[in-house]
């Protein structure tokens, strides 16, 4: 089974108990960091925003919670029942959001016609890194911002403890959590394989964007990307 498959399939497996895990998993620190990457978004005061990789749509809420009202937001996934979470609560809650069916190898959008994207977790699951940045480039306009969100290599005294928690405390509470092992087994491969935020800095400026600034968070292990076309 390819990659994309293979995370689609296991992303629908948990989605219903996605985000709490990633709550208690995280202590709570991941909804901080989302903040910031909301904030970095308001900032910039955009028309648009593509949130990509958005799941169930936690990102997507938080903007719409902070954007104006006019700012149209869409989230994109490749996992229909993580989307179709999002859309029942956008629904109940009477929330202007809307999502469609977007996997980040060949994205349904327009070629530069995005102020703004946004994707938070993402980039780690990709099937293709280097043609998934590419893709964040094409559909994002002149002057415009992708913000990634994700996890990275922590500093050298920490990536003790790190290994500890991505390699054995991870996959095991995550799976009592959730009923699935084995999804999150893989997670914390694909956090531990994943390049520091230097790598990925240098992965963007190839993918064609000019200026990549990061924000580091926990000692390293997350980073927030912010790459200006």
């Amino acid at each position: 089974m390819a990659l994309g498959s293979a995370v689609n399939q296991m992303f629908s497996g948990i989605a219903s108990r996605y985000d709490f895990a990633n709550r208690v998993l995280s202590l709570g620190l991941c909804v901080g960091w989302r903040n910031r990457l909301v904030k970095a978004v308001a900032d910039l005061k955009p028309h648009n925003v593509a949130d990509l990789a958005t799941g169930s749509g936690d990102v997507a809420f938080a903007l719409r919670r902070t954007l104006p009202p006019e700012t149209e937001i869409t989230g994109y996934d490749f996992c229909e029942p993580m989307l179709e979470i999002g859309r029942r609560r956008a629904q109940h809650e009477n929330v202007a959001l809307t999502f469609k069916v977007g996997d980040c190898m060949q994205l349904p959008i327009a070629t530069e016609s995005c102020d703004v994207v946004t994707i938070a977790y993402g980039v780690r699951n990709f099937e293709n890194r280097a043609q998934g940045l590419s893709e964040l480039a094409r559909i994002t306009r002149s002057g415009g911002t992708v913000l990634i969100l994700e996890f990275s290599q922590p500093q050298i005294w920490f990536r003790p403890f790190h290994f500890i928690h991505v390699r054995l405390v991870l996959p095991i509470v995550a799976g009592l959590l959730t009923g699935d092992f084995g999804a999150y087994k893989y997670l914390g491969t694909s956090i531990a394989d994943f390049p520091n935020a230097e790598g990925l800095s240098d992965e963007l400026k190839k993918a064609g964007f000019a200026e990549v600034r990061v924000e580091s968070m926990l000692f390293g292990t997350v980073a927030l990307h912010r790459a200006r076309k």
